[in-house]
């Protein structure tokens, strides 16, 4: 536990570094690109903790993503919560859809289980569409307090909020790995059936992950309505939300709660830097050549990549 400790204040300590080199840079964009960033790293932790740790590849994020956005849209329209009590209230209600859509489809296995996740997020869209309270399919929006304390603009503050939530993901994401869950995750990702014939309670395991993983992203999509103000269900259901979460993972790492991080920083600032330089439109493509070419030539993701090398390296020098 104390090895956990110290890792979660190193993490804050690298945080407060970030946070401290963006301020000393005093540009809001810096703020805005940063929270997008962040958000993937959430989305990306969250969607390995199923889709890495376990070997279930889940299509149906952007479902849990829009249970925290919604959440938000209530929230405000009712009680006008502060966004950290939100938080927990959007994480909660997403992971009970995660342990929902468990119960329902970890039965099925490969394909089947993930075409089940993309009709989750299909069967939501539709019915957030047809739910006029929250704007239906006209959208909602969400006015910003004028201000905030201890912060020079609204965006600052949930590029701050935003930069904790992807500081805890990694440490919870880490913690999984190093424990006796991980452990039994990472026995079903190998070979489920002779897990359930070691003991390994693999239906229990497998609720806790998409539990939490739904969970975290449901966390990650409480403060977007305040981020940009206005939110409609094909926005907040976009591909691209799907898409960076698996792929992400996919091409950092998928065996290790460094692979996702590493995955979001680098397409995260990569679209970061098209959208600013070239346009919005061309980030699923970035995406897309970037999965293509390393599920070809490198399947493990750049942590698989970096230990090959240094193996060859080993070898060669030994």
């Amino acid at each position: 536990m104390r090895r956990h400790i110290g890792f979660l204040l190193a993490a804050l300590a690298v945080a407060l570094l970030v946070y401290l080199g963006t301020a000393w840079i005093g540009n809001d964009y810096v703020y805005f690109a940063g929270y997008v960033v962040l958000q993937y790293v959430v989305l990306a932790t969250a969607w390995n903790i199923l889709g890495g740790y376990t070997g279930y590849v889940n299509f149906g994020s952007a479902a849990f993503f829009a249970v925290g956005v919604y959440t938000t849209v209530v929230i405000h329209k009712t009680l006008a919560l502060p966004v950290p009590a939100i938080l927990p209230l959007g994480g909660l209600l997403a992971g009970i859809l995660g342990l929902g859509m468990g119960y329902l489809t970890l039965r099925l296995r490969g394909v089947f289980f993930s075409i089940a996740t993309l009709a989750l997020a299909i069967v939501l869209n539709s019915m957030i569409v047809n739910w006029s309270f929250v704007g239906g399919g006209r959208g909602a929006y969400v006015i910003r307090p004028r201000e905030i304390a201890f912060f020079t603009s609204y965006v600052q503050y949930l590029f701050v909020l935003m930069l904790v939530l992807a500081t805890l993901a990694v440490w919870i994401a880490r913690m999984v790995e190093r424990s006796r869950l991980g452990r039994g995750l990472a026995a079903i990702r190998d070979d489920e059936l002779a897990a359930e014939a070691a003991g390994v309670p693999t239906l229990k395991l497998k609720l806790i992950a998409t539990t939490l993983s739904g969970f975290m992203m449901g966390v990650a999509g409480v403060p977007l309505p305040y981020f940009v103000t206005y939110v409609e269900p094909s926005g907040t259901f976009s591909l691209g939300y799907a898409v960076n979460a698996m792929a992400m993972p996919l091409i950092g790492g998928t065996t290790s709660w460094l692979g996702p991080l590493i995955g979001a920083l680098l397409l995260g600032t990569l679209q970061q830097v098209a959208t600013v330089t070239l346009s919005a439109t061309v980030n699923l493509l970035i995406v897309g050549i970037l999965l293509v070419l390393f599920v070809t030539l490198a399947p493990d993701g750049i942590l698989g990549l970096g230990r090959a090398i240094v193996r060859r390296v080993r070898r060669r020098d030994g």
